[in-house]
């Protein structure tokens, strides 16, 4: 859809799809493409710490909810003591997991824990779960392993899996996501290029969030931040990192 819409104003702009999170940034900074569209602000902090990358988000698209589902489960209380819980290994993603986890009152975590959380700050686990960290990826293709997997909304989309069905999820609209809040990214030196402000017009148009709210099941809620703003976060995210390594 974007690429038709940026064709209508002379723009010629081609959809490079990458099956790996780890991928689409170091691609960014080769100079192999000239934008991405796939990350949150919580994950490109640690893309660019990892990798020494100096990349920026220009804009949001959207914000999506990260959900615990299961097969064998149809509601969170039926989860049993010591189930074995799958959920993604990546820091960013980790983080978000366990918070998830927290807010479902499944596992507390310890006070002041930020963002990149891991096993070591979970500070009681009342139901004996057996956390099980795997590439995000793989997520999907345990639930018939596990007792229930926590799954990020794209990777959940892609495997058929309806986001109402999930036993817990994010509120997009809550400001504790807004860490999570997916981006536009370029190289931080390309920031003003004028051909990538026209992009990130026609990303926030109706015909291009339409599409991402049917691709998404209904779940993407765009939130509308400027540059700016984004940058801050991105600031404020990419504090809390440091402090956790």
């Amino acid at each position: 859809m974007l690429a038709e819409e940026a064709k209508k104003e002379g723009l010629d702009v081609e959809v490079v799809p990458f099956d790996d999170y780890s991928l689409p940034n170091k691609a960014l900074a080769a100079g192999d493409i000239e934008l991405n569209a796939f990350q949150h602000l919580v994950f490109l902090a640690q893309s660019n710490t990892e990798n020494g990358t100096d990349i920026v988000p220009l804009a949001p698209t959207t914000v999506v909810p990260m959900g615990l589902y299961s097969k064998k489960a149809e509601r969170l209380a039926d989860l049993p003591d010591g189930a074995r819980i799958a959920h993604p290994n990546d820091p960013a993603n980790e983080g978000r997991a366990l918070r998830l986890l927290a807010r479902a009152r499944l596992i507390e975590l310890k006070k002041g824990t930020g963002l990149y959380a891991t096993a070591d700050d979970i500070a009681a686990n009342p139901h004996h779960l057996r956390l099980t960290p795997v590439n995000a990826q793989q997520t999907p293709r345990l639930l018939a392993d596990v007792d229930a997997a926590v799954i990020n909304d794209g990777v959940a989309t892609l495997s058929g899996i309806r986001a109402q069905s999930a036993l817990f999820k994010d509120d997009p609209h809550s400001p504790d996501i807004r860490p999570y809040i997916n981006v536009i990214a370029a190289r931080a030196k390309d920031r003003d290029n004028p051909d990538y402000a026209k992009v990130v017009k026609l990303y926030a148009g109706k015909a291009v969030q339409d599409e991402a709210r049917r691709t998404s099941n209904g779940t993407a809620v765009h939130l509308d931040l400027s540059a700016a703003e984004l940058a801050a976060e991105l600031a404020r995210v990419d504090r809390q990192l440091k402090g956790a390594s």
